[in-house]
């Protein structure tokens, strides 16, 4: 379903909530809750209980500092039937003022989709989710339904194998950049958003030329190579904002030898101060 002109977002949807917490604690830092056991702290056990335990902990240290909680179910999902009960008591635990994003990168056809969508908006209440547009657009209908929640489309993903696919030539341009302007167009209830990494500023440049309006999620911050100021720079429109900056590892283990809640806090009051003194430095006054 594809129209010339670009929707506006939901009010009070995703997208309206990302901003409003935004200006509330002058930030856009993103947080990804990606809990690799092998990383733990040696007090945490390798168990769905232990990942809930460090990703409760991870929240509590850190939530003045997000926008936005990006939980990565692949973490919990490997756990079987105790990590989905390990990521439901995460999603409860993260303060409604706070939208989370599921981090699942769903994509299928017909009823497949559509029971995947169930899973995220309505068993987990997620605010929104990543999905994947490789089998095109009826494959995300389903997700795209959901009026308010967030879909947002993978376009240029962080990691070095997306210029396998991504950047092949479609008519005259790389293929994230056809994504990129027919997820423009989606007229859908839900509010519509894109992945961009912040590995790729050059691609972040080029799709925000696209939409001032569009929320674009930059995952990639820290461990991959990304600073939150490149992300920031490269990706926000013309007044600093729309830009999630996402960082996961250097936040939820971080180098130094201070207890990890406190050295997490400590990356993310640093990163989302940066990610605003940005913005208001390159983009418009607060």
């Amino acid at each position: 379903m594809v129209t010339d002109s670009v929707p506006e977002a939901q009010p009070g949807g995703f997208a309206e909530r990302v901003r409003q917490r935004s200006r509330a604690i002058r930030s856009w830092l993103c947080i990804g809750l990606d809990p690799d056991p092998t990383k733990f702290p040696p007090k945490v056990p390798r168990t769905a209980a232990g990942i809930s335990q460090f990703c409760q902990e991870i929240i509590q240290a850190t939530q003045d500092f997000a926008v936005c909680f990006k939980i990565n179910s692949a973490f919990f999902e490997a756990f079987g039937s105790a990590g989905w009960k390990a990521l439901e008591d995460v999603r409860a635990g993260i303060p409604q003022s706070i939208p989370v994003i599921l981090d699942s990168k769903r994509g299928d056809i017909g009823n497949t989709a559509t029971a995947y969508a169930k899973a995220v908006f309505e068993a987990l209440n997620a605010d929104a989710a990543t999905v994947n547009p490789f089998l095109g657009w009826d494959s995300l209908q389903p997700f795209l339904e959901y009026g308010g929640r967030g879909v947002l489309v993978l376009c240029r993903t962080s990691n070095p194998g997306s210029r396998d696919f991504q950047q092949l030539e479609i008519q005259g341009e790389p293929l994230y950049l056809r994504v990129a302007r027919e997820a423009l167009q989606q007229r859908v209830p839900a509010d519509v958003g894109l992945v961009v990494g912040a590995t790729h500023p050059d691609a972040l440049e080029r799709v925000r030329r696209l939409d001032e309006e569009i929320i674009i999620l930059a995952p990639g911050v820290g461990a991959q190579g990304a600073s939150v100021a490149q992300a920031v720079r490269a990706g926000s429109n013309s007044n600093g904002d729309n830009l999630l900056a996402s960082a996961s590892r250097d936040i939820l283990y971080p180098s130094s030898r201070g207890a990890p809640a406190d050295e997490a806090r400590r990356v993310a009051e640093l990163w989302a101060g940066e990610s605003w003194r940005v913005k208001e430095h390159d983009g418009a006054p607060a």
